[in-house]
C-alpha cells in the first residue's frame, strides 16, 4: 500500500504534470514542424534545386542506377540518402529556432513581472535597547 501512494504522491507533483504536458504538446508540436518542412519549405527548396523532391537525393553505393526513385535503390542495395538527411536537419533547425522564440517570449514576460519589494526584518528590541545605551554613553 505504501508504494501506491509514493507513486501518487510522485505523480501529483507539478513537475511531473508539466513534464507531460510539455511532452505531449512537443509531440503535436513535432508533428506540425514536419508538416511545414516536408508541405511548404522543402517543395520551394525543391524547386530552386531543379524541381525535384530534395528528400529523395541520395548517392548509389551499390552500383544502382542513379535514376531510380529512393525506395527501389533501398531494394537493390545501400545508398547515400542526403536529401531526407537535409530534410531532417532542416527540420531540426526550424524546431529550435521556434522553441528558442518561445522561451525568449516567456523569459521576457517572466522579467516584466513586478517583484514585490522584499520588507526589511524588525529589528529585535534588545539591539533597539543596545543602540540606545551605546548613542546614550557617546553624550
Amino acid at each position: 500500500m505504501s508504494m501506491l501512494k509514493e507513486f501518487k504522491d510522485f505523480a501529483s507533483k507539478g513537475n511531473v504534470v508539466d513534464l507531460a504536458v510539455g511532452v505531449i504538446i512537443g509531440a503535436a508540436f513535432g508533428k506540425i514542424v514536419d508538416s511545414l518542412v516536408a508541405d511548404i519549405v522543402m517543395p520551394i527548396i525543391g524547386r530552386l534545386f531543379g524541381g525535384l523532391d530534395f528528400s529523395s537525393y541520395y548517392l548509389p553505393l551499390n552500383g544502382q542506377a542513379s535514376n531510380l526513385a529512393l525506395a527501389e535503390a533501398k531494394k537493390t542495395g545501400a545508398v547515400l540518402a542526403y536529401g531526407n538527411f537535409i530534410t531532417i536537419s532542416l527540420n531540426f533547425l526550424i524546431l529550435a529556432f521556434i522553441i528558442f522564440q518561445m522561451v525568449r517570449l516567456f523569459n521576457k514576460m517572466k522579467k516584466d513581472e513586478p517583484v514585490a519589494a522584499v520588507a526589511a526584518p524588525a529589528t529585535p528590541e534588545d539591539v533597539l535597547l543596545l543602540r540606545e545605551i551605546r548613542d546614550a554613553l557617546k553624550k
